[in-house]
């Protein structure tokens, strides 16, 4: 594969990475709205899995339901913390979510793998950022 292909098939990564140095670039945003979307990053999951039709069996289904739990959880654990610390609860939580993404790219199912791979980077990108700005 030619460099010019492969930079052209990452097209996610260089959205994610675009769009993870706009959110951060002028400053860390509110430990409260970061903690948010640790709750609708496995919503867009559950909707994404439900038009693709993969929520039909049980088990995913209950997989994709058990993560909106756990980091809705996360998230109401790090709003009931002072602003520095929790803001390093949801870098771990968004650094958790980087590797549910990365699961779901490698598996293929629930999500579009394009998705996937934009999630994850930016999870992971956006984690580091909120790690080195708390």
């Amino acid at each position: 594969m030619t460099t010019i292909r492969f930079l052209a098939h990452r097209w996610p990564t260089w959205l994610a990475l675009a769009l993870a140095l706009a959110t951060f670039a002028d400053g860390l945003p509110p430990a409260s709205f970061l903690a948010a979307l640790l709750v609708v990053m496995p919503l867009c999951y559950l909707a994404f899995g439900a038009v693709r039709g993969d929520l039909g069996e049980r088990r995913t289904l209950a997989v994709q339901t058990a993560g909106l739990v756990a980091f809705g959880a996360w998230a109401a654990t790090a709003l009931l913390l002072d602003g520095g610390n929790a803001l390093y609860v949801v870098a771990v939580g968004w650094f958790g979510h980087a590797l549910w993404d990365f699961a779901h790219h490698r598996g293929g199912r629930v999500v579009p793998r394009a998705w996937s791979e934009w999630c994850g980077v930016v999870d992971a990108s956006g984690a580091v950022a909120i790690f080195l700005m708390a």
